[in-house]
């Protein structure tokens, strides 16, 4: 099976709690926290693990927090490797309404890292041995990153001849694609940002996919859309992969989750729409978990089984 590599340069840990409702200006009475590793390489690398896969998870790390998520990483027994910056590991929160159960995400910023503390990451990925199959760029920059640091990964991922995956946004994912990936997961928002102009329907999706990918800038682009799946667009035209119905407790990790079945099936040896399709299972397993629980192996696979196979049965 081909090797997998997670890269994560904001992680986070996720905290996560209910109240019975969330009011202003007062003292709102919580249940006892969760803590779960967060950030989107390292939640990409948790799942590939419950799914039965492997992987090396690189992810900055600093400060007393990161000591908690390097503890918790410890606990999950993830094949993880800390690098080290001066500021501390960020912290996130999720909030859940129990007398609605609406949930109340909230994102901190992340350390401030300097030119050398990113440049080392660069210097860490050229060294790699072995070097890996498939490199994962996921989730944010941290503050004081450079827009183009991905385009810099993509240009080692491709001097190694790794398939890169992206699943980013705005100004660091345009930057991504103008050295090139091999594909990137954008949501639609973040599809139209990343070309330029609106993408009303399937059609224009393609027109847009299939620009970017006969200039050379990715080999396919798998649009995540929430409860209608997902629309895979390749040299070939798009498929619409659609989502099996299922409830909904928590958003927390879906599109992870996504991008995790989609790589371990890269690793396997799937053809692409295959591979994509395990990838919806996986984001909609997701969404069936409390907080920021990820993907459960027999879920996804249940959910699976449940999207039909293309005509091509790969």
């Amino acid at each position: 099976m081909s090797s997998i590599v997670t890269l994560t340069v904001n992680p986070a840990i996720d905290k996560g709690t209910k109240v019975e409702r969330v009011k202003p200006s007062k003292k709102l009475r919580c249940e006892e926290p969760s803590r779960e590793p967060g950030g989107g390489g390292l939640n990409v690398s948790r799942v590939i693990q419950e799914l039965g896969g492997d992987s090396r998870a690189l992810y900055l790390s600093g400060g007393a927090t990161g000591e908690i998520l390097e503890g918790l990483l410890d606990d999950q027994g993830l094949d993880h490797y800390p690098l080290p910056v001066k500021g501390w590991t960020r912290e996130s929160l999720h909030v859940t309404e129990r007398s609605t159960g609406d949930q109340f995400r909230f994102g901190m910023p992340g350390p401030k890292v300097d030119e050398g503390e990113w440049g080392s990451v660069l210097d860490i990925l050229r060294e790699l041995d072995p070097r890996p199959d498939i490199l994962v760029a996921s989730g944010s920059l941290a503050p004081g990153m450079p827009d183009d640091f991905l385009g810099m990964v993509s240009e080692i991922a491709a001097e190694s001849g790794a398939r890169f995956v992206v699943d980013t946004s705005g100004a660091p994912l345009r930057k991504a694609v103008e050295v090139g990936a091999y594909l990137v997961k954008p949501n639609v928002r973040e599809f139209q940002d990343l070309v330029g102009r609106e993408l009303p329907n399937e059609t224009a999706q393609i027109e847009a996919g299939r620009e970017l990918i006969d200039e050379g800038r990715v080999e396919a682009v798998a649009l995540s859309l929430g409860r209608g799946g997902a629309f895979l667009i390749t040299a070939a035209g798009g498929e619409h992969i659609r989502t099996p119905t299922v409830p909904i407790r928590s958003k927390v990790g879906a599109g992870d989750s996504m991008v995790a079945g989609i790589v371990l099936g890269l690793a396997r040896d799937w053809g692409l729409a295959r591979a994509v399709r395990f990838g919806v299972a996986c984001g909609a397993a997701a969404v069936m978990t409390e907080g920021s629980e990820l993907a459960r192996r027999e879920d996804a696979e249940r959910l699976f089984r449940e999207i039909r196979h293309g005509a091509d049965g790969s």
